[in-house]
């Protein structure tokens, strides 16, 4: 008996006919697609995006080289090298952050006791070729000195969560 319905709701294609009304429902319910370049979506105050080096005001760079965000790197993305300067202070000679690894965790950013390298709100870059992603040590300080304005009035906004 089952044998027989099935045959028969194939062949009156109560399937597509089921398929079709849930089509035609959506198809006149109002459209929420946006434009992406003129209309964005709210963001979450926790996005992590794209890294940066900050600086002091002085212009200094932070970085003391530590080494505490490459040791708690999960995805072993970070790769420092430093050197005593002559002043007798430890600075990085080489930051390299390998985004095609980062898994944008944070654990860099809550681990440097100086708040040097942060995870910006900038989710809008590229990369073509797998080298475009790698970013170096004067990359991160140039995102970091083109965005230091909305960084620090972030970082700001999360002081005051917390």
């Amino acid at each position: 008996m089952q044998a027989v319905r099935d045959f028969l709701s194939s062949f009156m294609l109560t399937e597509l006919l089921k398929g079709m009304r849930l089509t035609g429902r959506y198809f006149f319910a109002r459209k929420i697609t946006l434009q992406y370049p003129e209309e964005k979506t709210p963001m979450s105050p926790r996005f992590r995006g794209l890294h940066a080096l900050r600086r002091y005001p002085n212009g200094e760079e932070r970085c003391i080289a530590c080494k505490l965000c490459e040791a708690v790197c999960p995805a072993m993305a970070i790769t420092i090298e430093s050197d005593v300067r002559d002043d007798g202070s430890r600075r990085t000679t080489r930051y390299d952050i390998d985004l095609t690894k980062c898994i944008f965790c944070g654990f860099c950013e809550e681990s440097c006791p100086v708040d040097s390298i942060v995870e910006t709100h900038i989710h809008e870059y590229h990369g073509e070729k797998r080298g475009d992603l790698y970013f170096t040590k004067e990359m991160l300080l140039a995102v970091g000195d083109r965005y230091e304005a909305d960084i620090a009035k972030a970082r700001e906004a999360d002081a005051r969560f917390r």
